[in-house]
């Protein structure tokens, strides 16, 4: 943590000479692209675990609404288009190799930044509108089970986590995100720029 401060600070700094070679330089940013697409494999594991959880519970439970099965059906499908979103970003930091090619990979970088703001800004609103509307049409028919304290349980926690997580949770992990491509942007255009100066 304290060299990711260094290296910060380093940038920020227009009177500092940056002594750090192209290789250097590459082998950092090394652990940083690692992270970076560690954490999207994570994501789309843990999407498609809930897709198929989602899909065991629609296969398996005998639902008698038509109510609940559009909620799961809607469920199924806005967790599978997000997933193949979310597939679509990783292709972007993993088809190609940093550290042969920087310049296209500082491209690539500068379309998965694009795919994140869309993804954190628009797309998932779409995704929160869908999920809630197939929360309801889910809760229909499963809640009618419940007593009516149980029934105020779950739809308080479940609608509060919900707004928790698309307020507070989604602006701190898009800020972090956010600050940690922008970094990693900057560390490339030192990257191609040595390049280019070395002839490479």
């Amino acid at each position: 943590m304290q060299e990711f401060e260094d290296i910060q600070s380093l940038w920020q700094s227009h009177t500092v000479e940056v002594n750090i070679s192209s290789e250097e330089m590459l082998a950092q940013a090394k652990k940083e692209v690692n992270s970076i697409r560690t954490k999207s494999l994570l994501n789309i594991g843990g999407m498609i675990l809930s897709l198929l959880a989602f899909a065991a519970l629609w296969l398996f439970f005998d639902f008698q609404s038509w109510t609940t099965h559009a909620g799961i059906g809607i469920i199924v499908c806005s967790i599978a288009i997000y997933t193949f979103i979310l597939y679509r970003g990783y292709r972007l930091i993993s088809q190609n190799d940093f550290t042969a090619h920087p310049n296209e990979f500082l491209s690539q970088l500068k379309l998965y930044q694009l795919n994140r703001f869309s993804l954190y800004h628009k797309l998932y609103w779409f995704y929160t509108i869908a999920l809630s509307i197939a929360i309801v049409l889910f809760f229909f028919e499963v809640l009618s089970y419940f007593s009516f304290w149980k029934q105020c349980i779950t739809i308080v926690f479940t609608f509060g986590w919900m707004i928790f997580c698309s307020t507070i949770f989604r602006k701190a992990v898009m800020n972090r995100e956010k600050e940690r491509i922008n970094l990693l942007i900057e560390k490339f255009e030192r990257i191609s720029a040595q390049f280019k100066e070395t002839g490479h």
